[in-house]
């Protein structure tokens, strides 16, 4: 086991809709004059993914319907974004002035993770339409530039039930094992651990985000070193609960 955790901030240039995210980032590694080692994991900011993907959205060419109109005077959003809101969540929970509670890709969100931040004015990002294959295929251009062996993780921030502030979580991954089962380990008193599992990838993308940060940084990935027995090479999905299994979801359902 390594004991030591590094984070290498990546800064890029603006990255645009139509960009290749992949070689902006090599070029970038390059740039800094690094390489990749074998086990490196790559956190990369879904807004920057997204973008190059073009998924960023011109709000002058929204047109809301009733629904959002109504929805976004009952939690004050614009029913230009509300619109993009609903056409991509599975389902809206509730919310609070200026945000709605959502569920989104198997994920509990805020506006469906959509994003004014990091994108020209009147204009919003949305997630990428498949992180998990966003991730998988910039990493297989990463392994391919520097001949190693690599994990990718597509990370966005989310607010947690009852905290102030933003944690990371990992939308999607390639090549790493996004959860950790600790199960049938000790703890310091001998005992079985019957339920515990680390969430590996949401912890990284949190490290990570202290390099990103969240505001006009343009470091839009970070290198994470001295993680242990991770990379994989079979696809593995992140897993999600099912909304009856989640805990906030199924006592918010109730009431």
């Amino acid at each position: 086991m390594q004991d030591k955790l590094e984070l290498i901030g990546i800064k890029t240039p603006l990255i645009r809709p139509g960009d290749d995210f992949g070689v902006v980032l090599i070029k970038a590694i390059h740039e800094k004059g690094i390489t990749l080692k074998d086990g490196d994991i790559v956190v990369l900011a879904e807004s920057a993914v997204a973008t190059s993907e073009g998924r960023l959205v011109d709000l002058k060419e929204v047109k809301p319907g009733r629904e959002a109109k109504e929805l976004g005077q009952k939690y004050s959003v614009d029913p230009r974004e509300m619109e993009l809101i609903l056409n991509e969540c599975d389902e809206v929970v509730g919310g609070v002035p200026g945000a709605v509670l959502t569920i989104t890709k198997g994920n509990m969100s805020p506006n469906a993770g959509i994003d004014g931040s990091n994108a020209p004015e009147d204009h919003v990002v949305l997630l990428p339409e498949n992180p998990g294959a966003s991730a998988d295929r910039i990493r297989k251009q990463l392994q391919e530039a520097f001949l190693n062996k690599v994990g990718v993780i597509v990370g966005d921030s989310r607010t947690q039930p009852m905290r102030l502030g933003c944690v990371g979580i990992a939308l999607g991954c390639a090549g790493i094992l996004p959860v950790e089962d600790a199960r049938g380990s000790k703890d310091l008193f001998g005992k079985e651990l019957t339920i515990t599992r680390k969430a590996t990838a949401d912890n990284m993308v949190s490290a990570a985000q202290l390099i990103m940060g969240e505001a006009g940084e343009s470091i839009p990935a970070v290198i994470v070193r001295g993680r242990y027995g991770i990379v994989v090479d079979e696809d593995v999905d992140i897993p999600v609960f099912s909304k009856e299994e989640c805990m906030y979801y199924s006592n918010i359902s109730r009431n």
